[in-house]
């Protein structure tokens, strides 16, 4: 073998052998930290054992235990074999100590129980290609190995997960040519919550520089909540919510009882609220150790003045789950009311709604409400909150409307994960089609540029937000640099506080 087309890099634990791809030297699979089984089982991530030799690392890792996306796929064999489920991937130009390239790191989303670092759509060669940087991907916990509040373990093990992973990069990336020193964490949906929680954790202090949180989600729970939640979860499987109890159930039969809960999590309103209606009973818990904060509270407290912040989200977010739930053209004004009163800010959110929207129609109003709650307030909230704590970010609007569909979806919820990535792969290729048109390969390298321009020097092209302007970068055909425009939705919501999500009745 030659090094030129299987390069070799030593870690802390060992050296890893990659693979020429595209102009790239590409790992795959690199563990950083032991498999969370055995005795490891829902506890916080441990280190890696050393190895001999050079390890192979031209495969992923296999994906974290999660119920199936959609339809099970139709794979004989099933997901990559093996435990290994805590691994990251690394697209570099080249794994020379001495370059000291800008390195971003993604983190998934998937509602905190889907997703895995495979994903095509996360393939990181265009980013790191075009970009001349090092791009990192990574497999962390999700649903109820990652999120679920157990008696006896750590709350966030996907959070904790992710640190571990991060204090990797620290630690072994500029042996990839990678600077420890300008690392840029970036992820969407529940990645983006992820990146907003990191910047609030004392574990993750100084373990990256700049973040771009794409669609945070506004869902954390109160321990009250998490608990609450938890019960249903193991009682889907008879069990109590304990190491001891969950332990004895295999790792791929447990996101079953999941799926078995989210699919009544309805019938909960009455305890968990909104809540109940979301897609996930999973979301970062604010325990008061691993997360001592919301992130809204811990950046308006200058927890993260010194890390350099891009937050957005797109115009139509809550179209997709319109789509997902069968939803699209089917919504009446008795729906409409009960989205006003239960996830509007105010007790008289509908009527408040409805003046500030008098045109809209019962499908519109039953969208935006839940896209305000859900994504694009606490988007704004969290610039806002990072700017009134000392420190810079970033705003912007995805308005550019999806091609699927003649357009009917707008710009809704994930698609600027392929504009970042320049892949139509996964959710993303369901929303823009296998290829990417002209026009979607301008925007999409408009994107790009600016992501990989903030990665390489905090200034992604447009001016910071602020409350006086309320600059904001508007991602369409033609991008442009303008007041907020989602002024009225601002309004209602003004006097908002994204706290951690209660139990409605103990």
């Amino acid at each position: 073998m030659s090094n030129d087309e299987f390069p070799e890099v030593t870690t802390a634990v060992g050296t890893v052998r990659g693979r020429r791809e595209d102009g790239l030297a590409v790992f795959r699979g690199i563990p950083y930290a032991q498999p969370p089984v055995g005795e490891a089982r829902f506890v916080a991530p441990r280190p890696v054992n050393r190895w001999d030799g050079a390890r192979e690392a031209f495969a992923f890792g296999p994906p974290p235990p999660q119920e199936p996306f959609g339809p099970a796929p139709a794979l004989a064999d099933g997901p990559p074999p093996g435990d290994d489920w805590l691994t990251v991937n690394v697209w570099t130009p080249d794994a020379d100590p001495a370059a000291r390239r800008p390195v971003m790191v993604w983190i998934y989303g998937g509602a905190y129980k889907f997703g895995s670092a495979d994903d095509p759509a996360y393939d990181g060669n265009r980013l790191a290609r075009d970009g001349g940087l090092v791009v990192v991907t990574l497999n962390y916990r999700v649903g109820i190995e990652g999120f679920l509040q157990i008696e006896g373990a750590p709350a966030n093990r996907g959070l904790l997960d992710q640190v571990a992973a991060l204090e990797w990069v620290r630690d072994n990336i500029t042996a990839f040519g990678g600077d420890p020193d300008q690392v840029t964490a970036f992820g969407e949906s529940a990645g983006a919550g992820s990146i907003a929680a990191l910047m609030s954790m004392p574990r993750a202090r100084g373990l990256f520089r700049r973040a771009i949180a794409q669609s945070v989600p506004g869902t954390f729970f109160s321990n009250e909540l998490a608990a609450d939640i938890a019960e249903s979860v193991a009682g889907e499987l008879g069990l109590r919510p304990t190491v001891a109890d969950l332990s004895a159930v295999e790792p791929r039969k447990l996101p079953e009882a999941g799926a078995a809960l989210t699919a009544k999590m309805r019938e909960y309103v009455h305890r968990w609220g909104p809540v109940a209606l979301t897609p996930t009973p999973f979301s970062p818990v604010v325990d008061g150790d691993v997360l001592p904060t919301t992130p809204w509270e811990a950046l308006a407290n200058g927890t993260a003045r010194n890390v350099e912040l891009i937050a957005g989200h797109n115009r139509d977010e809550y179209r997709l789950f319109l789509l997902l739930g069968g939803l699209l053209g089917r919504v009446d004004e008795g729906l409409a009311s009960m989205a006003l009163g239960l996830f509007g800010p105010t007790p008289d959110a509908e009527r408040s709604y409805r003046a500030a929207f008098p045109d809209a129609s019962a499908e519109y109003l039953f969208e935006l409400v839940q896209s305000d709650w859900l994504f694009r307030m606490p988007s704004l909230h969290l610039a806002e909150a990072q700017t009134a704590g000392g420190g810079q970010a970033h705003l912007y609007e995805l308005t550019w409307p999806a091609p699927a569909d003649g357009g009917a979806l707008g710009a809704c919820h994930g698609l600027d994960v392929p504009l970042a990535f320049g892949v139509p792969g996964g959710l993303g290729g369901m929303l823009i089609g296998p290829e990417l048109s002209p026009e979607t390969e301008a925007l999409s390298a408009h994107v790009r540029a600016a992501w990989t321009a903030f990665a390489r020097t905090g200034d992604p092209g447009w001016s910071p937000y602020d409350t006086g302007r309320r600059l904001v970068h508007l991602l369409d055909t033609e991008p442009t640099t303008a007041a907020y425009p989602e002024e009225a939705s601002r309004r209602l919501w003004e006097q908002h506080t994204f706290s951690a999500l209660p139990l409605v009745t103990p």
